[in-house]
């Protein structure tokens, strides 16, 4: 009895989950002669933490300003901020959006001229800023050219 239930198992699953199986897309081959989109214009791209932890980031001018060091994330669970490393113990604020990834060269270009670098206000890893005040989101934003969105507070309810 237990060998017929064993033997039968699988067939019983595989005919349960029969229609999921085989409804995925195949994936869409690149034609011959062209060559796959880069990453950083992917459409959906999605990233994970240790792909973006220590990518250099670049300004106008292919200018090197140092490289990610931390991720801030909102209350909703929204990438909200990378914190980069500058060097010499000093850290800026970078607004997620601000930042376009190119993951093969493990870089990510900021849109700032260097005389607009030179005014972002820096801190160090123990005298982090506020992120979430409304003055200092804005002044962050404002200064990569950016109006920042409107956070979602989720309310967690405790049982």
């Amino acid at each position: 009895m237990t060998s017929i239930i064993l033997r039968t198992l699988p067939a019983i699953l595989l005919f349960a989950t029969g229609s999921q199986v085989f409804a995925a897309d195949p994936p869409v081959p690149v034609p011959a002669g062209r060559a796959a989109p880069p990453v950083a214009n992917a459409v959906g791209q999605t990233f994970r933490a240790k792909q973006i932890l220590g990518t250099k980031i670049l300004i106008q001018n292919n200018t090197a300003i140092g490289t990610v060091e931390d991720l801030v994330f909102d209350d909703a669970g929204n990438m909200e901020y990378l914190v980069v490393s500058t060097g010499d113990n000093k850290l800026i604020t970078v607004p997620w959006d601000a930042a376009k990834f190119d993951l093969t060269k493990k870089t990510a270009t900021v849109n700032i001229t260097p005389d607009v670098y030179k005014t972002i206000p820096t801190y160090t890893p123990t005298t982090y800023p506020q992120f979430y005040t409304p003055t200092y989101r804005t002044e962050v934003y404002q200064t990569y050219g950016l109006t920042p969105r409107q956070l979602r507070r989720l309310e967690r309810r405790v049982p």
